[in-house]
Parts: structure tokens; sequence; C-alpha cells
């Protein structure tokens, strides 16, 4: 399956997704597309990205402001500050063994304080107050205390991507992760769709983990964030 203009949606899953099944939650500033800032810091940017767009993404995130993208090709101008950059790994579904877990149970909005909380503490990446309205989210609990986690984040047209996969220090080496990934995919597979998921090229531990599961890696995807100047020009 390809977008409109003959990419592959995973090719920049941030803009497929709020152009397709995520529209409902998309925001508009020129060619750029973006989630509401509680959801998700992550812009849609064009697949080349030309001077107007980081300057509609200055104008948006405000002087010293901070913008955060995924697959884009192209680098902030050189008066930006770039904050991070992470070499990542795109996995897709490649015979994963994806099957509803008896112990996972479905987490909402109601959930949130303690997902932060467990977020906090496992530092998976970005999670905010709303991001648990992009998709199904389970957890696993233990004495009634939310131990792991993982959900669905970015949907372009045909996949739904797996992400905050989590879980307490505590709890660590039960496989806990791998049956919340595993009950996550078996749901996005009952919608027709293809899970994929992606992870810091350098996290050996979680590739290896992945691929036992039945990913397979798919691209390289570079993550960055960049922060704006003080002074930043206007959009004309």
């Amino acid at each position: 399956m390809s977008t409109t203009n003959g990419t592959h949606p995973l090719d920049n899953p941030v803009r497929a997704a709020l152009a397709g099944p995520h529209a409902l939650f998309a925001r508009r500033r020129g060619r750029l597309l973006h989630y509401p800032a509680d959801i998700t810091p992550f812009l849609g940017m064009p697949d080349t990205p030309e001077d107007e767009d980081w300057a509609e993404a200055a104008a948006l995130a405000g002087p010293g402001g901070h913008v955060v993208t995924a697959a884009v090709a192209v680098p902030p101008p050189a008066d930006w500050q770039v904050t991070f950059r992470i070499e990542g790994v795109q996995l897709v579904d490649e015979g994963v063994a994806a099957a509803p877990d008896p112990e996972a149970v479905r987490l909402g909005p109601a959930d949130v304080p303690e997902m932060l909380a467990l977020v906090e503490r496992t530092r998976p990446g970005p999670f905010l107050p709303r991001t648990v309205e992009l998709g199904t989210y389970l957890g696993i609990r233990r004495d009634g205390v939310l131990v792991a986690m993982a959900g669905e984040r970015f949907h372009p047209p045909g996949h739904t991507e797996i992400s905050a996969v989590c879980t307490d220090d505590a709890h660590r080496g039960q496989g806990l992760g791998g049956r919340l990934v595993r009950a996550v995919a078996a749901g996005i597979r009952a919608r027709g769709e293809r899970p994929f998921l992606h992870v810091a090229g350098d996290n050996t531990g979680a590739l290896r983990l992945y691929e036992s599961l039945g990913f397979r890696p798919r691209r390289t995807v570079t993550f960055a964030g960049a922060r704006v100047p003080a002074a930043a020009p206007l959009p004309a």
C-alpha cells in the first residue's frame, strides 16, 4: 500500500497517520500536520521539508520552542539547536505469535496518572496526558499496581504502531512486555492491519526481544529534536 505521492505509509508514519486514520486529531499549519500538544510532540512534516515548512514549525513552537520529528531526512536550519538525534530501527510484523493475554486489562483516561507515573519510571519515550486516545492501551497489574503496559500510537493506513512498551524495574525478566506486545498485536491484526514498532538502534536488548517475537527490521529511522532560535523569523 502506498500513499498518494507514491511513498509507503511507513516511510513517513506520523504524516501518513495524520493524513489518514488519525485525521480526527490533525491540526494543520501551512504544509505541516500535527497532533494536539498534549497527545504527542511529533510533527507530521512533508517528506522533504523546505525553508517555509521549518518557518511554520518555528511559528508553531514559538521562539525558543522545541520541535520533534521522525523519519525526516532534511535537517533543521543551521541556526536551530539540535537537542537530540536518535538513530532508530523500524520493525514490522512478519510472523508475530499475536494472542490476547488473560491478565492484560484495557487502560483508559482514568488510568492516565498511573500510566504517566510508570512512564516516568521507565522512560520508554514520549507519553502525554492524552496519548491514550490514539488507540488501545493494555496493562498488567500486580497487587493493584500498574507494572507493565503497551499500546497503539501512530496509525498510518493499513498499519498501527506498538508503542510505550514498558515494565517496572521490579517486575522485569518475567516476560510481561512480550506478552503485552503480542496482545496489542492481536488487536491490530483483528482489524486487518499490520503491527510495526520503532526501537533505538543501540538498544540491542529490545531489538533481540522484538525479533524473537517475530518482528523484522524494515528500515532505519531518525528521531530528532531541535530548538527554535529565540528570535526565529515568522513565515511570510
